[in-house]
């Protein structure tokens, strides 16, 4: 068996255009009619809906790889780094920033040339402890293969199957020079179709030794926001790619084994982003109901505890709010709790539900009651 960068002719990658002529077309069709809906609708509900989609890609890139962020933290540390004034913000922890860091440089910067060294500090922003997970690793810099290959496994230690082996360390700087030249460069290429080799590229290098998968996505997400030509995201690839996320591998593995033909890498990635564009009327229809809600509430004395669980409340809140629940999450004191509670009852944003007693539980009041 022989990898795709193992072929004499890498990366002269090749793909059958008349067979992506119309999805592609469609695509791009969709993203303009999407550029045009936000265009016409007010500034604080496209920042709101950039910022729900922000947060989803981080969030969402991350688990893909199986680390959970908290969402709440995510979204508070995007908000604070673009100077964004949204209620319930909370502390973000330093990993949490580091995420943020990187995707908002690689989506509000999009124009500025993809460089070793921003490459670097991306990387770096992922590990701020130089460790991944329990283990020391190489940050910053391209690995060394001081480790031996660079194999992607699954399974058991001792049952490993490896799934794909990347180039070896010391042709990395050969490499990732040419990957930097092309993408920098100019080429008689869809801009979208671009994203799409990008990622691939990226990932089948695999130069870093931890944090290759959510740069390649971060890469893909600069390059769409080249294409769009705007800084604002109004649907999250990764949140898409993480429903899929075994396609995705799947699909990744298959290319990664197969020839310099990636028509079948090309047409699964412009399916998986016209679903992600699917998405876009869903998150429209939740901004505007959360942006209805606080304009309504908007002049209501609303401490942080009671904006942090009302946003809770907007986002669909899983199962039952009591007020243990409340005073976990707000890490408040049950008493606290419950005064936080009655005073949005008395000013008619709560109400409880049905069952009382001890099963005692609250939801937000009906816009229509109010």
């Amino acid at each position: 068996m022989m990898y795709i960068h193992e072929h004499k002719d890498w990366p002269k990658f090749s793909w059958n255009s008349e067979a992506l002529a119309n999805l592609l077309a469609d695509v791009r069709h969709r993203q303009g009619k999407m550029l045009g809906r936000m265009e016409a609708l007010g500034f604080s509900v496209r920042a709101e809906a950039a910022l729900e989609n922000l947060t989803q890609e981080v969030v969402k890139s991350s688990e893909i790889e199986g680390e959970i962020l908290d969402v709440d933290q995510v979204r508070s540390s995007i908000a604070r780094h673009l100077g964004m004034e949204v209620s319930g913000l909370v502390p973000s922890d330093r990993n949490v920033d580091g995420v943020v860091e990187l995707m908002l440089d690689a989506t509000q910067h999009f124009d500025q040339p993809l460089t070793e060294d921003r490459l670097y500090g991306w990387q770096a922003a992922l590990f701020p402890t130089g460790r991944s997970g329990l283990f020391k690793i190489t940050v910053g810099a391209w690995r060394t293969g001081q480790n031996g290959p660079m194999r992607v496994v699954s399974g058991a230690i001792g049952k490993e199957k490896v799934h794909f082996e990347a180039p070896d360390a010391r042709a990395l700087p050969k490499e990732m020079a040419a990957f930097l030249d092309w993408f920098n460069g100019e080429q008689n290429l869809d801009p979208v179709l671009k994203s799409a080799i990008a990622h691939l590229w990226f990932v089948t290098i695999h130069p870093f030794e931890d944090g290759n998968g959510r740069i390649a996505r971060a890469i893909a997400d600069m390059q769409l926001a080249r294409a769009e030509k705007t800084t604002q995201r109004f649907y999250s690839m990764s949140a898409q790619i993480r429903i899929e996320r075994n396609d995705y591998y799947n699909m990744l593995e298959k290319t990664q084994k197969g020839a310099l033909d990636i028509t079948e890498w090309l047409e699964w990635f412009l399916n998986c982003l016209g679903r992600s564009l699917d998405k876009v009327e869903s998150t429209l229809k939740d901004v505007n109901r959360k942006t209805k809600f606080w304009d309504h509430v908007n002049d209501a004395e609303i401490n942080n505890r009671q904006r942090l669980m009302l946003n809770k409340l907007l986002d669909g809140f899983d199962g039952k709010l009591n007020s243990s629940k409340w005073a976990s999450i707000a890490k408040c004191s049950t008493d606290t709790a419950l005064r936080d509670i009655q005073d949005l009852m008395d000013k008619g944003i709560l109400v409880k539900e049905d069952a009382g007693g001890r099963s005692t539980s609250y939801v937000l009041r009906d816009n229509n009651e109010r």
